[in-house]
């Protein structure tokens, strides 16, 4: 799912085809669920369900799926997801940051815990990690939908913080609080984003290379695998 972006990145390039993708739908279609029965169930009237429809669409997931992912929010009302965070530290030190949506947090934690210290890192309290970072709002919208220069405009106009046109994509910073009041005014231009999130960026980067590198990768994989993995946001920076 989404993380920092240096993550993504290497996701991408690794690109480990049908497991990913049907990892990456399974997550959506939780998010889409547990967005669906925490508010309205018309994504016009509820902006986490419409973010995560949206970043259904840019997964490339079937209408399909979407659609019964909404319809399990009314059958599956007696299971209840919550979302916890688990803070720690991977190889070479690196703080990370784990964001989970579970309906049984003695698995979820039992899972995470043991992950952390097969790759030779460990889980540390709440904040013990995350003084490492800054939460910031980020929207994501194609280069192609949009130049560069009307995209900064509507950013400014729309009250954010920063927009930076780099590779594929806009990113779009807003504070972590006003970022669905943002992109509502950003819609009334734009019907295309690829996501919407609350990120941890990272204020501080460890530079990995060679063994370390590669270790840390092993061990960003063996979390994103786990189902009740949302979100992974790491101060790890991969060298060439």
């Amino acid at each position: 799912m989404a993380g920092h972006s240096h993550w993504a990145g290497i996701k991408h390039k690794k690109g480990r085809a049908d497991k990913q993708r049907s990892t990456i739908f399974s997550k959506l279609s939780r998010e889409i669920t547990v967005a669906a029965k925490l508010g309205d169930k018309n994504p016009d009237m509820n902006s986490r369900l419409r973010s995560a429809i949206q970043a259904a669409k840019s997964a490339n997931m079937p209408k399909y799926n979407i659609d019964r992912a909404i319809e399990k929010s009314s059958v599956a009302a007696d299971s209840n997801f919550e979302s916890i965070r688990y803070e720690g530290f991977g190889p070479c030190k690196t703080a990370v940051i784990v964001e989970t949506l579970t309906d049984n947090k003695n698995r979820t934690a039992s899972n995470i815990r043991t992950l952390f210290q097969k790759n030779g890192g460990g889980l540390g309290t709440q904040g013990s990690a995350s003084h490492n970072f800054q939460q910031v709002g980020i929207i994501k919208i194609e280069r192609k939908v949009i130049n560069d220069e009307k995209i900064f405009e509507l950013a400014i106009d729309s009250g954010a913080n920063e927009c930076y046109s780099i590779g594929e994509y806009h990113k779009i910073h807003t504070n972590m609080n006003e970022i669905y009041d943002v992109k509502k005014k950003l819609e009334k231009n734009i019907s295309n984003f690829f996501s919407t999130e609350i990120e941890w960026i990272p204020i501080n980067r460890i530079n990995l290379n060679g063994e370390g590198k590669d270790n840390m990768i092993k061990f960003l994989e063996t979390l994103d695998d786990n189902d009740d993995v949302q979100n992974i946001f790491t101060n790890a920076k991969f060298e060439n």
